[in-house]
């Protein structure tokens, strides 16, 4: 896992903790409005925090911080006052995550936080201080484990490491229970940020050591560590079991497809859930083949996948209380004399066929099978996939929100409640019927992609996924957008985010 920051609870005054721990650098939280907070550490200063806060125009605005040396026994050290806004989750993650980046280097910090969400705070100050790079890593085509995917941060790539260890200093923390919850808060959320920074190194490993044999085989050690069930079928079993989606658009490259299944029972559960994953480890297009522009990102077109592989491997340790089976369609989609072609009709898994009009829209493909094979065998009570499924989402709702489609509005609801409190939103589309007719074709039950003129193309991708999906609630969530960033900001990193890994587990947490 490429997170190496180390949190724990610290109690006493944030000089004393400094002291104790030997900390380079001490945090005091600043709410909006820039009004001084009543800090002990002050007094060490020769003026006031209020001073020091109108002297750079400070707003404590998340994010936001400013710094200033302070002596402290025989040692120099930095102050930083770090804006935590008005304290709520998602204040309390920009926050820890900007003292995160700004941590780089440091060999301990200790930070007093506010009341809030301790858990919020501390996935910012763990996803703030992810890294992945590879550089100086000349073993990595074959290896076979989610450490493969290890950041190597320092001189190797030019970044300072990360923060080594953080002290936490709240309220709460004046008593010994209140250190125990602080304490509890802090491993609550290192488990969110755990899965979080999984699905992350595996979305972002390059896919020539991702085919979907690896990406089969850290599902393998996921299960051993984890204490999951795991069944992989091969190209074999696929062909037997009828998977035409899977082994259609598989069939181009060297590496065969795959498909994952998970599963988790805590015993005595009421519900099953299916999560369904995208899992295309490499998407050229096919022979309807992408510029060279537009592949480069593709690596990561597999980052629900990695989703729900994250979120499988944290059930046990979040405490979830729901059987949850994880499936992940695993492909690489690629041209060749064997691939799919355009007009190809594909026999899916339970007997309803697609014509394929574009090879590039693959993703839907795979998903097919799953989503058969999870309604007419799993039969759960609840089937949500993720998928970085279409463009049009990401025309339609930018880099920020997940488009979520659904049968159920009690799911849908539950759905973005989770996704607003994990700082992970989603926005609801319509399941338009009348746009039913675009995926109609003369050969076969479906077709692959929109015609007719009526564009809306994330809307007809998620009717066809409907098709297969059965009567029971259905919630379908492409995040083609928020999946990928170009850059750090707040507690996302550049590459992949690993969005829906918090509001998953935020949702299966209410069930």
């Amino acid at each position: 896992m490429s997170v190496e920051t180390r949190l724990h609870a610290v109690g006493g005054s944030l000089s004393q903790a400094a002291l104790t721990s030997g900390a380079e650098v001490l945090a005091v939280p600043v709410r909006s409005g820039a009004e001084a907070p009543a800090a002990e550490i002050a007094s060490f200063l020769p003026f006031t925090l209020t001073e020091l806060l109108t002297l750079h125009d400070a707003k404590g605005e998340p994010g936001e911080i400013i710094a200033t040396p302070i002596r402290l026994g025989e040692q120099v050290r930095e102050l930083l006052l770090y804006g935590v806004g008005d304290a709520s989750p998602e204040a309390l993650r920009r926050a820890g995550a900007a003292l995160a980046r700004r941590g780089r280097g440091r060999t301990a910090m200790v930070a007093g936080v506010p009341s809030g969400d301790i858990g919020a705070f501390a996935q910012g100050v763990l996803l703030g201080s992810y890294d992945f790079s590879l550089r100086g890593n000349l073993s990595v085509r074959g290896s076979a484990g989610p450490s493969a995917a290890e950041g190597t941060a320092g001189p190797a790539n030019g970044r300072k490491r990360p923060l080594g260890t953080l002290g936490v200093l709240t309220e709460d923390g004046m008593t010994e229970a209140g250190l125990a919850r602080t304490e509890a808060a802090l491993a609550r959320g290192a488990v969110v940020a755990g899965a979080v920074a999984l699905a992350r190194d595996l979305t972002n490993m390059p896919s020539g050591t991702k085919n979907p044999a690896w990406l089969a085989e850290q599902a393998r050690r996921l299960a051993a560590d984890s204490g999951l069930g795991v069944r992989i079928r091969d190209e074999e079993e696929l062909r037997a079991e009828g998977f035409g989606g899977l082994l259609a658009v598989g069939a181009g490259s060297a590496s065969p497809p795959r498909l994952i299944e998970l599963s988790y029972d805590p015993g005595q559960a009421t519900a099953h859930v299916v999560l369904v994953g995208k899992g295309i480890t490499f998407d050229s297009g096919g022979l309807s083949l992408k510029p060279n522009e537009a592949m480069k990102a593709m690596k990561t077109d597999m980052a629900g996948g990695g989703v729900v592989m994250a979120v499988m491997g944290a059930l046990h340790s979040a405490g979830i209380g729901v059987r949850v089976t994880g499936l992940i369609a695993v492909a690489e989609n690629m041209p060749s004399g064997s691939a799919m072609r355009p007009s190809d009709v594909i026999r899916h898994y339970g007997g309803k066929t697609s014509e394929v009009l574009n090879t590039d829209a693959e993703g839907r493909l795979v998903l097919a099978d799953a989503l058969a094979y999870a309604d007419t065998v799993l039969a759960p009570d609840a089937i949500v996939d993720i998928a970085t499924l279409t463009g049009a989402a990401k025309v339609a709702l930018g880099l920020r929100h997940g488009a979520l489609f659904a049968t159920d509005d009690p799911l849908a609801e539950a759905l973005t409640r989770a996704g607003g409190e994990s700082g992970e939103p989603l926005w609801r589309m319509p399941l338009v019927e009348d746009y039913r007719a675009a995926i109609e074709s003369q050969v076969a039950d479906v077709s692959n992609i929109g015609q007719h003129g009526f564009g809306a193309g994330s809307i007809t991708a998620a009717l066809f996924l409907r098709e297969f999906a059965g009567d029971r609630p259905w919630a379908h969530l492409d995040v083609a957008g928020p999946a990928r960033s170009t850059s750090d900001e707040g507690d996302i990193s550049k590459g992949a985010t690993g969005f829906g890994t918090r509001l998953l587990l935020e949702w299966l947490a209410t069930l």
